[in-house]
């Protein structure tokens, strides 16, 4: 049926439902199935289709991994139960894509282990949720078609036009808006005591403006049928424990509502301990939660794949600690497709990459196309080798942190026009870190205007009396 001058190499095709592999007018439908094929260098193919019974299986264990994704983010297992039955297209791409992952292991007929389905899907099905949050459970019941969601405001507001040739009707809103709509409504509900529902009142008493509360409904609608007693009030509690400041709680809240829906003793603690266990100081909790709500909502897969990366580029115990508590945010950052490309990217330029994630951790969630490569080409465009951009990174991390347009160029323009030398910058890269208008400009000015000449190090890293103390004696010195 295929000729053999198909000149496919390493072509490996995952296909599920209905796959068609076409060649010249020749189709091959295998319906409901799933296979996977593979050219061979003489131009033959290998073949192999997954029985159905495995595929069934697959099916019920991607289902059981959704379900209990769902329900880690505040569902109800009822409401987790009715979505999945909703949700047939999108468990068949979760087994599609457990075939794409691991292509190679089902070409040789060897079965994936619950643990392996669970640990090839949950960190992609928190991708989903980072990507789509709030309206997660609509891309699910919707795939592979995306729900449309409008601006309830506009929903709501829309005049009709009376009296006109064609009177236009306002949009019917969406299942998504309707839901929104609905959520919304709890806010504003007054009962017939003339007051807000309990949970709304107790918001605001902690700090929350109304419209911050309605703004993470909109988000996160679920947020407003949490019960004030059973999930509100004890996490709430439970951060005032951990240290957090009570003016803390409204923008954790807004942050990561779905902490509410979180159990205390099945989820938030258990996980809490595991991060000790991986290295977050405890005794910062306080900071670490403010810094990063949704760290205590990841799985402990995907928790643990981020500390074994940190291990495998060279990171002490220590440091890793030092990370996840300063920086860890980190976390939210996929291994495969951000961290690794990132740290792949800093060793092609010669950089040791361990320090650099120890001391700038932020820096690896930057797009390497959007943001890391465009600096250093605006390095290299400006006469500097790539040793001294190597050199530059090393000595300052968050280098790359900074935006071209806003901060880099209009310094680097100003530098032009101060009597440093380029190499200036190789030894002290951090120049980019300082306010243009609040110390470099001014410092500089003070400095000519005194008629000497510091290292540009010292002329911006020193505080105000020993930059005065520092011009004294190098003025006291000339004369």
């Amino acid at each position: 049926m295929m000729k053999s001058s198909l000149s496919l190499r390493l072509l490996q095709i995952p296909c599920f439902a209905r796959a068609i592999v076409r060649y010249s007018r020749t189709e091959l439908h295998v319906p409901q199935k799933v296979f996977l094929c593979r050219a061979k260098h003489d131009g033959s193919f290998i073949l192999r289709i997954v029985p159905p019974t495995l595929l069934a299986a697959e099916k019920e264990e991607a289902k059981a991994v959704l379900t209990l994704f769902l329900k880690k983010q505040g569902l109800s297992n009822a409401v987790a139960v009715r979505t999945i039955n909703k949700s047939d297209a999108f468990v068949d791409h979760l087994v599609a894509r457990l075939h794409s992952v691991h292509k190679s292991r089902y070409l040789v007929g060897r079965e994936l282990t619950t643990l392996e389905i669970r640990d090839a899907l949950i960190p992609y099905l928190e991708t989903v949720l980072d990507e789509y949050g709030p309206i997660m459970v609509d891309v699910v019941e919707n795939f592979p078609d995306p729900p449309v969601i409008e601006k309830l405001e506009e929903v709501v507001k829309q005049p009709v036009v009376e009296n006109s040739v064609a009177s236009v009707s306002p949009p019917i809103p969406t299942t998504v808006d309707a839901k929104k709509l609905k959520a919304l409504a709890r806010v504003s509900d007054i009962l017939p005591t003339g007051k807000l529902p309990s949970h709304i009142v107790y918001l605001v008493e902690l700090g929350m403006e109304l419209e911050a509360i309605r703004e993470v409904i909109r988000k996160f609608p679920a947020f407003a049928y949490y019960s004030l007693e059973g999930k509100i009030k004890p996490v709430v509690e439970f951060l005032l424990d951990l240290g957090v400041p009570k003016q803390d709680i409204p923008t954790i809240l807004s942050k990561r509502p779905q902490l509410c829906g979180i159990s205390l003793t099945d989820n938030l603690i258990p996980t809490m301990t595991f991060l000790e266990e991986l290295g977050v100081d405890k005794k910062q909790w306080a900071k670490v939660i403010y810094r990063f709500p949704p760290l205590l909502t990841y799985s402990r897969q995907k928790l643990q794949s981020t500390v074994d990366f940190l291990y495998g580029m060279g990171l002490s115990a220590e440091n890793v600690s030092k990370v996840l508590t300063r920086c860890p945010n980190i976390i939210s950052y996929s291994v495969e497709e951000k961290l690794r490309p990132t740290a792949e990217y800093f060793r092609s330029l010669d950089v040791d990459v361990a320090p650099l994630l120890y001391r700038a951790p932020q820096t690896f969630g930057l797009s390497i196309e959007g943001n890391l490569k465009p600096v250093t080409k605006f390095f290299l465009e400006r006469g500097y080798s790539m040793e001294d951009v190597a050199t530059m990174i090393q000595r300052n991390g968050a280098l790359y942190t900074f935006s071209l347009p806003d901060n880099m160029m209009p310094k680097w323009e100003f530098f032009l026009t101060m009597v440093y030398p380029k190499s200036e910058l190789v030894k002290f890269p951090q120049y980019f870190g300082y306010s243009l208008e609040e110390r470099i400009k001014p410092r500089y000015e003070i400095m000519t205007k005194c008629g000497v000449k510091l290292l540009l190090n010292q002329m911006l890293s020193l505080s105000e009396e020993d930059f005065h103390k520092l011009l004294k004696k190098k003025m006291e010195k000339n004369t």
